[in-house]
Formats: C-alpha cells, structure tokens, sequence
C-alpha cells in the first residue's frame, strides 16, 4: 500500500509504470506485420480472405479509434486505476485467445477484445500521468509515452519475425506481457484523487470542456497520426520495391530508420517550450522532407535516410500535440479529454493504410505515393504559419510556476 507521501510525491516507478502501456498500442500491427503472409496463406480457403486477414493487425486501432471516448468516460465517472488494473487481465486473455483459436471469425472477434481492452488501457494510463505530475514534469512523461512506443516498435519489428519462424501463432505470447504491466500498476499507483489545488470529483458534466480547442486538436491529430504510422506500415514494402527481399534484413533496417522517433522525443525534452505553431511547422517540414526523399529514392540507403528524418519530426509531433491537448484538461475532464484525443490519434492509425493505398493508386506505385504525402505534409506546415494555435490555460500556470 502507497503511503502519503508517496501519493504527494509519485516517484520513478509510478511513472515508469505508467509509460510500459504505451507499448501495447504498437503491438497489434508491429508485432504481427512480420507473419502476415503467413496468415493469408494458413486461411486461403476463406472467402474474402484478402480483407478479412488484415483486419487482424488493424482491428484494435478501429476499435480504440471508437471506444476511447466511452473509455474516458467510464475512467471520469468510476475512477482511473480499478479499471486499468482489469483492462490488463482481459488483455492477456482475448490477446493469447488466437493461439489456441481455429477459426478465423474467432479470431477477429478476440482482436475485437483486444482493441477494446487497449483503448481502456491507453486512455487511463495516460491520463494518471497527467493525474499524478505538473508542468514539466508532465510533459517529460507525456513525451516518454512517444518514445517507449517507438522503441517498442524496435522490439517488435524483430521479435515478431524472431517468433514467426515458430509458426504465426509463437508472437501471440508477447500479449501475456500485459500480466507484468498488471503487477506494477497494482504496486506502484493509487486512485487519483483530483488536482491537489481543488476539490475534485468523479461526474459525468461536460461543462467547461474545452470543445473548441480539443475538436482542433483532434483534427490535426488525425492528419498527423497517418503521417506518424506510414513508415512503421510502409518502409518494408518501400523497401521491397527498391529490391530488397531478405525479411530479416528488412525488419532490421526498418528498425533501424524507426529510431528517428525516440531521437525526436528527446529533441522534444530539449524544445517543447517553444510555441505550438511554431513545433508544428518544424515537425511537418521534417515529414515532408523525409517523405519527399523517400519518394525520389532509387536506392535502400537514400530511402532509409527519408525514413529517419521523417521519424524525426513523427517523433516531436506526437508529444507536441498529446501536451497540447493535456494542458487544456481539468482533472473532472482529464479521462473525457484524453479519450478523444487517443480516439483521434487511432483513427488516424486505422486510416493511414487506407490513405497510402488510395494515393498509390493515384500515383501509381508507393514509391510516387511518398511524394503526394510530402505535399500533405507541406500543407500541414503552411496551415501551422498562418493558424494562431495556443497552448492551454494550465500548462501556461504550470510553466510560470516552475520556470
């Protein structure tokens, strides 16, 4: 049991704890991606297989994309850390199901299971974090959620290949890890109990909710989130295109061109202070450079290169914007808040696919698709120029505090 002081003062573990999470909402596509072909080949004789297969990897996103908002609800009316702790019991048990499952209907239905769990887990998780710490403090752990998420995606790139040499169903197993996830919050957290300069409780009011602001938000996170996950989703068939043919070795240097992300967080902890319109133009500038140099690549090295600085700015944006909309949240709104923005940032993850493949067909290959995204990705940063966005009212009292 938590002492007071440790309730006054959360320590590295309760962080820490809070950060491990983050990890499962790149499992679900990272993890799998390598035993695609494996999938599609074992459930052949199902008719539609060739859109029903995929849906295994893009399911949960669908699914956190939809319920995350409810998941805030539930996390504002009921109490954030009863419901984490049980959201990761039923993520191990619907995220091993497809191991010991023969059907491929069961299967999506356990996926189904697996999104639902995840958006309840990504949704407290992240707004204990903005429970617990303020102002810088916030931030840094905020922006730790974008790098363990991507450096997870290291891990997964290569272990879901490491497995899959087992047969597709060996890289299930990794959703057991959910149990240890279980066990630190169970020991390192405490039920939130409002913002120590108020009296705050659980309800179901949305006044004061900032719609305004948070519906911006959202949109620029929906946009940006399918620029986020194109080079996790695409760089293997990128590479694919320019000759390579080696799994391993494609797995291992799109991992390698992923460390982008990490870096950028980092360079976040040292800019973040700087102004959002400002942050959004850098980010978006990157990604289209790191687009357009994928696009106009005729080699692995050069397209690699377009991958990292795109990383870069994916990277910075994340926790540009998942501070962004933070700050404007009270803690009677805070589960409501960061459902949205959760919801919106998955909804982006479920389209970016989508969006890749129609504008390859538009373009005629992924390679040409690179360079409309590098125009998207302009656009973004010319929107940023002239758009007077605005940081919220608490993380400016939080900076004037500990500045």
């Amino acid at each position: 049991m938590m002492d007071r002081q440790s309730v006054d003062t959360p320590g590295f573990m309760t962080g820490f704890s809070l950060l491990l999470p983050i990890t499962l909402s790149t499992m679900a596509i990272v993890l799998l991606a390598p035993i695609l072909p494996q999938l599609l080949a074992d459930f052949s004789s199902v008719p539609g297989f060739e859109y029903w297969v995929p849906m295994i990897l893009t399911i949960p996103a669908l699914c956190v994309a939809f319920f995350s908002p409810l998941a805030g609800m539930l996390g504002d009316m009921f109490g954030r850390r009863r419901l984490l702790l049980l959201s990761f019991l039923i993520y191990a048990l619907v995220g091993i199901a497809p191991i010991f499952l023969k059907s491929l209907p069961a299967i999506l239905i356990s996926r189904i299971g697996v999104g639902l769990s995840e958006a309840l887990i990504m949704v407290l998780s992240t707004t204990m974090i903005g429970d617990y710490y303020k102002g810088a403090a916030r931030d840094k752990w905020l922006a730790g959620q974008t790098a363990f998420a991507s450096l997870s995606a290291l891990l997964f790139f290569n272990l879901g290949g490491q497995l899959g040499a087992f047969g597709w169903r060996a890289p299930f197993w990794v959703y057991a890890s959910a149990i240890l996830m279980f066990a630190l919050v169970l020991r390192f957290t405490w039920e939130p109990q409002g913002d120590a300069d108020r009296q705050s409780q659980p309800t179901t009011s949305w006044a004061g909710f900032p719609w305004g602001r948070m519906l911006m938000i959202m949109a620029i996170t929906i946009y940006g989130s399918v620029f986020f996950y194109t080079v996790q989703i695409q760089a293997s068939s990128g590479l694919h295109e320019l000759g390579l043919n080696d799994p391993a070795r494609i797995g291992f240097l799109t991992s390698v061109a992923s460390v982008g992300v990490p870096l950028g967080t980092l360079l976040y902890s040292r800019i973040g202070r700087w102004s959002v319109r400002r942050l959004l133009m850098i980010e978006f500038a990157l990604l289209a450079v790191g687009f357009g140099i994928m696009g106009m690549a005729k080699g692995a090295e050069a397209f690699l290169f377009g991958c990292f600085l795109n990383q870069i700015g994916a990277g910075l944006l994340l926790p540009t914007l998942l501070v962004w909309a933070m700050s404007l949240l009270s803690f009677e709104i805070r589960g409501r808040g960061a459902g949205l923005w959760q919801s919106s940032f998955a909804f982006g993850q479920f389209l970016s696919p989508v969006v890749v493949t129609l504008l390859s067909k538009q373009a005629g290959g992924l390679l040409a698709s690179f360079g409309l995204l590098s125009v998207g990705a302009l656009i973004g940063a010319g929107i940023a120029l002239v758009v007077p966005f605005r940081r919220g009212e608490q993380r400016v009292e939080s900076a004037v505090a500990h500045g």
